[in-house]
């Protein structure tokens, strides 16, 4: 990925002095500004000119000047060819090697068997307990497990499948760069690096069984379907993807499920609506990722060309990271973009992005969402969240909450 960068002006001399702390506590702050002074424009310690408005940001997203790649710490997490990264011809492969199982009436074959048991036996294990992190005992078990059974990793925990995707996600965001366009903090990377060790050592010998018999896991399907017969993609060329998956496709549906409780714990009149009428959990659910979008800032493209865009001039080879999150809070498009609320009107977001490169993945993680909500609020109506300790939300990468701590009575 190829790095620009501009003479910051006097009056966004301030640009410059972001840090990647900031953005990972809380990215709206700067964020704000940025799309009220500079919505597109190079912030150094991200090495990158970066889109802020939803209008800007779909347009790169849609525009044919426009091509996918990865960040350059996402390059070195992933590998290559990782499906968020890549164009042409290996991305149409790769999009055909995943999209056949995430359509919606296939989704709608298996998801409901699949997600509701995972919720329910989640929601046993505290129920009786009148307190629980919805966090870590509710909202990322159900989505890792959920997506691990998917892709036919039962055997592993869904603990290890939690770390995997932690360890990921702040390689993938280990961002900040050096005036000289190198890493900030290489020792960033290791823990990703041992993640993707210990996934290819569970892995290993799960393809090798499905290559000589092919499973109804998703990894299987991704081995063998549209290859010619007696043929199989190579493990190299789909552990990228395989990384991609334990991280974005693991994390999403957990952090949006987390993100949209804190939300109606803020409105607590929405809330008791929910309860009483599940039919507003998938609206609540498309608010809660607008309010806070699991994938902030994780996604980026770069010109083929020389191109202007809201009247900045961007040589060929420059990359943009898009933030969806930033975007999904853009006054020109929602009013009072900063509260939860069910009640607005159905605009669409960018959660999932935009573009030929959108989620594959939309109408499952709604539905894991949905299903893991309809099942929490149905056996405890009485949720409350704990209000002594504050919610923490981290990342700017990735976001959601660290921890929902909640009551009811039993």
């Amino acid at each position: 990925m190829t790095t620009t960068s501009e003479t910051t002006t006097p009056d966004r001399a301030w640009i410059a002095d972001i840090t990647m702390t900031e953005l990972e506590r809380n990215p709206y702050q700067a964020y704000e500004r940025l799309r009220r002074e500079a919505p597109l424009a190079f912030v150094p310690v991200l090495g990158s000119y970066v889109a802020s408005t939803a209008d800007i940001c779909r347009e790169i997203a849609t525009s044919p000047d426009f091509e996918a790649v990865i960040t350059p710490a996402g390059g070195r997490t992933f590998g290559h060819p990782a499906i968020i990264g890549v164009n042409g011809d290996i991305h149409s492969d790769l999009r055909g090697m995943v999209e056949p199982q995430l359509q919606p009436v296939e989704v709608d074959r298996w998801v409901d068997d699949l997600v509701r048991p995972i919720a329910r036996r989640y929601i046993e294990a505290f129920e009786a307990d009148g307190h629980a992190d919805i966090v870590t005992q509710f909202a990322e078990p159900v989505s890792v497990r959920s997506l691990g059974d998917l892709l036919g990793l039962q055997d592993v925990s869904s603990d290890k499948l939690r770390q995997w995707f932690g360890q990921l996600s702040r390689s993938f965001t280990n961002a900040a760069m050096t005036e000289d366009g190198e890493f900030a903090n290489p020792d960033g990377f290791v823990e990703g690096d041992v993640a993707r060790a210990e996934i290819q050592a569970a892995v290993d010998p799960l393809i090798d069984k499905w290559i000589e018999e092919p499973a109804e896991t998703a990894i299987s399907h991704w081995l063998h379907d549209g290859m010619p017969p007696g043929k199989t993609r190579d493990r190299q060329y789909i552990y990228p993807t395989i990384y991609v998956y334990l991280l974005g496709a693991m994390q999403e549906p957990g952090h949006g499920i987390a993100s949209t409780l804190v939300g109606l714990f803020s409105e607590p009149e929405q809330m008791e609506e929910v309860v009483d009428d599940p039919t507003l959990i998938p609206r609540a659910v498309s608010e809660g990722m607008r309010w806070t979008s699991p994938i902030w800032s994780a996604t980026a493209r770069i010109s083929k060309v020389p191109v202007t865009i809201a009247g900045v001039d961007l040589p060929a080879n420059t990359p943009v990271i898009l933030s969806y999150g930033s975007a999904n809070h853009d006054t020109g498009v929602y009013d009072a973009p900063t509260r939860y609320d069910i009640k607005r009107p159905p605009l669409p977001h960018l959660a999932f992005g935009a573009g030929n490169h959108a989620c594959a993945g939309i109408y499952y993680a709604n539905h894991v969402m949905r299903i893991a909500l309809e099942e929490l609020l149905e056996a405890i109506p009485n949720l409350e969240r704990n209000t002594s300790t504050d919610v923490e939300f981290w990342g700017w990468g990735f976001r959601g909450p660290t921890s929902l701590p909640v009551t009811w009575e039993v």
